[in-house]
């Protein structure tokens, strides 16, 4: 069966369902438009890719230790290979890892480790409306609804990480876990999802004030925002503009510390803000891998003080925080 990675028809009809209907305003048109006149050159390619995955059927579904769909012994040698040579033409992966009938994904983040910095923290996500922004391939998206959410949505521009989410998507057709190509300026204010979350985006925003109430606009009352993020040390007034780049990255323009951020939020008319978890990121966390073979966060460091970037900064600090909405 063909995968049509401009067919959104499907998600539509979700939508006409349930309490994001009024989404349907504004959608299909903007997406019209992306199909149109914004395809990567090697669409094409990843297109033929999700063509020609094999039709595998198994029982096994795996999302609340890892995400796994099938195992070895439910498929040939032949088709094992052939489902790895596709899934490698559409490297780097970076968010993971997945595990394919056996074929184990290793991408460049162990994207595992967040969650479970994050998971005891949050609310429970069982019958739950969830959004994450900047989803990457949708790691995330399959861990929330391990965690019983009834509709997970994935909003990201990069058309390589869609594609790879079809790919993914092709071993497990939920149709409750959905990727959006598209970014947080595209969305109106819905105001409906139960749990917003954000992990890895704000220090790529040039106005993050603005990205948060983004965030907000599209939280329910009473819903709660998962916000992970660079940040600094220091007090409520501090916040790191770097230079050119921060760790090789040119799009990193605020690094605020916690107590700003968390004082951002509260003016924003977030309630009950709190940190709950601080990491150093580790070299173990973020490197190449045969899935994902550029430079890593070990190139992006000092090679001399891997406390210091490559540029003198402070080594990427990342927080969690919680903020939620009054009733």
């Amino acid at each position: 069966m063909k995968q049509a990675l401009l067919d959104f028809n499907a998600f539509y009809s979700q939508l006409a369902q349930n309490r994001l209907q009024s989404w349907l305003e504004t959608l299909p048109a903007q997406l019209a438009s992306w199909s149109r006149d914004a395809l990567h050159g090697d669409f094409a390619a990843w297109q033929k890719v999700l063509n020609h995955l094999p039709q595998c059927h198994s029982n096994y579904v795996e999302l609340r230790q890892a995400v796994q769909f099938g195992q070895a012994q439910d498929i040939s040698q032949g088709q094992a290979e052939r489902i790895r040579f596709l899934l490698q033409q559409l490297k780097p992966w970076r968010k993971g890892p997945f595990s394919i009938y056996g074929i184990d994904i290793d991408t460049e983040w162990r994207s595992d480790w967040k969650w479970q910095r994050v998971l005891p923290h949050i609310s429970p996500l069982q019958h739950r409306y969830v959004l994450d922004v900047g989803c990457g391939s949708g790691y995330h998206l399959w861990r929330m609804r391990g965690e019983g959410a009834d509709f997970v949505v994935g909003i990201d521009p990069s058309q390589l990480f869609y594609a790879q989410f079809q790919a993914i998507k092709h071993f497990n057709p939920d149709p409750n876990v959905n990727l959006i190509p598209l970014g947080i300026d595209d969305l109106p204010a819905l105001k409906q999802f139960d749990t917003v979350f954000s992990m890895g985006v704000l220090y790529h925003r040039r106005s993050p004030i603005d990205f948060l109430q983004q965030l907000k606009q599209q939280l329910r009352p009473g819903g709660e925002l998962v916000l992970e993020t660079l940040v600094i040390e220091g007090d409520e007034h501090t916040v790191l503009v770097p230079g050119e780049r921060y760790a090789k990255m040119r799009n990193v323009w605020f690094i605020p510390s916690c107590a700003a951020l968390c004082h951002w939020l509260t003016r924003l008319g977030f309630i009950d803000v709190k940190v709950v978890d601080l990491n150093s990121t580790s070299i173990l966390e973020q490197r190449a891998t045969d899935w994902m073979e550029n430079e890593s966060l070990i190139d992006f460091l000092d090679p001399n003080d891997h406390s210091k970037t490559i540029e003198g900064y402070p080594a990427p600090l990342r927080a969690v925080l919680l903020a939620r909405l009054p009733d």
